[in-house]
């Protein structure tokens, strides 16, 4: 066998090194893409459409800044076309982490500039801020229900990539149509506990405090904004329609054996526009989202129940997963009622 010159070797050498840079190259594209498209870490939740046929799966974090989302689009009364828009963004933007990073000074869910007029670093990085600013502009993009979603989001973030929010709807209406309540018993999350001041570098902190004084307290802040405005985001300061507008409106009622919130659903607790089944539904939905970063052990609504922790989360008929009998009607709650358990 002929032997290879310096310059041949030197060249192999070159190449195999070439080579190497980019099999690297392409493992570090993919760490990123699954970092910034939600891959990392395990799911935990689990959103399913109406009749199965499609799914989503995130992970505690995100459900607990989707369900904010949400919570703050049908507080402000506006449509499940507009929850499923600023979901889509916020998929795109942040995977949906509270980033305390970003392009320039872009943060949080929506990477919005403080310098561009969104707001302070600490609002932005507020996720029921910076959802309730996004709406504010939403709704100021005339016929944005009627657009396409990719166009209303673009018209709102002004993005240097304004076709991407697309790839991301369908996930975006599966999360909207469950955490809207217009969808029943389609969410699910495994419910360990996690820590979610810990489980993406570069999130911006969120609250571990946990049983029902937190339950009551994640409440104020995804639902108690309506407090403030009265539909269309004007200011109002009749307290009759905070009450109807929030469930923390009123406080819920804590059980005796203070682990216990009741969540009343009834035509005065719904918010406008929405029927009582589909306002029960988003609560549970929420709480379920929540279940993680709350601790909450059981939801029950509508004669269905989830339970944490289980080999199997999907919803049950109250009762069925549980020796204790934990059932909307044995709590002595009323059959309108979202009853949301905590940990010890």
């Amino acid at each position: 066998m002929p032997k290879q010159s310096p310059s041949s070797q030197r060249r192999g050498r070159l190449l195999r090194f070439g080579a190497a840079c980019v099999v690297l190259s392409a493992v570090a594209g993919y760490v990123v893409v699954q970092y910034v498209a939600g891959g990392t870490g395990d799911p935990g939740c689990r959103v399913v459409s109406a009749d199965g046929t499609a799914a989503y799966e995130f992970t505690p974090e995100q459900a607990v800044n989707a369900a904010t989302i949400a919570a703050v689009g049908t507080d402000r009364a506006l449509p499940e076309r507009a929850v499923a828009i600023a979901l889509a963004t916020a998929i795109q933007e942040s995977a949906l982490r509270n980033l305390a990073h970003g392009d320039r000074d872009s943060l949080g869910l929506f990477q919005q500039r403080p310098s561009q007029g969104w707001g302070t670093e600490k609002q932005v990085t507020d996720p029921a801020y910076a959802a309730d600013i996004f709406y504010k502009h939403l709704e100021k993009v005339r016929d944005y229900t009627e657009l396409p979603l990719t166009v209303a989001a673009q018209r709102v973030q002004r993005s240097g990539y304004p076709e991407a929010y697309a790839k991301h709807e369908g996930d975006a209406v599966l999360l909207a149509a469950a955490l809207t309540g217009t969808s029943q018993a389609t969410l699910t999350c495994d419910g360990r506990s996690v820590d979610t001041t810990a489980s993406a570098p570069g999130s911006a902190s969120t609250t571990t405090a946990t049983g029902p004084a937190a339950v009551r307290a994640a409440l104020q802040r995804d639902f108690g904004r309506g407090s403030h405005r009265q539909k269309g985001g004007k200011g109002t300061s009749s307290s009759s329609s905070a009450s109807s507008s929030s469930p923390s409106g009123e406080v819920p009622a804590v059980e005796s054996g203070e682990r216990t919130v009741m969540l009343p659903v009834s035509e005065d607790t719904a918010a406008d526009g929405r029927s009582v089944d589909e306002r029960g539904w988003q609560l549970a939905h929420w709480a379920v989202a929540n279940a993680s970063a709350l601790r909450i052990e059981r939801v029950s609504y509508a004669g269905r129940e989830w339970v944490s922790g289980t080999s199997d989360t999907r919803w049950r008929t109250s009762g069925s997963t549980s020796a204790e009998g934990v059932g909307a009607s044995a709590a002595g709650g009323g059959a309108g009622d979202v009853r949301i358990v905590t940990a010890q």
